[in-house]
């Protein structure tokens, strides 16, 4: 008695959906209130806008350029809140 094990895979070309429920669409429900949205992209667009501003200032300032990848923090938050935003997450 041999132990042969068979591994059926599905089509890879496909998304796991049948007909019917790719032909519907994807259904996106938002997870914040469009109040909510509207105060993230404000924080992204002040966010953005300040971390310019100091950049502006360091570059002339003449600081050394290492001192300006602390910006990447605060344009990493600006842009999350944007894209949290537009997400609708």
């Amino acid at each position: 008695m041999s132990n042969i094990h068979t591994a059926y895979f599905s089509d890879l070309n496909s998304n796991g959906l049948s007909d019917e429920e790719q032909e519907i669409g994807e259904v996106c429900i938002a997870n914040i209130s469009p109040f909510e949205r509207k105060l993230r992209v404000q924080f992204a667009i002040r966010q953005f806008v300040t971390t310019l501003i100091i950049l502006g200032a360091m570059i002339a300032l003449h600081l050394d350029p290492l001192w300006r990848l602390f910006l990447f923090f605060l344009f990493a938050a600006s842009t999350v809140s944007y894209i949290q935003a537009r997400d609708k997450t």
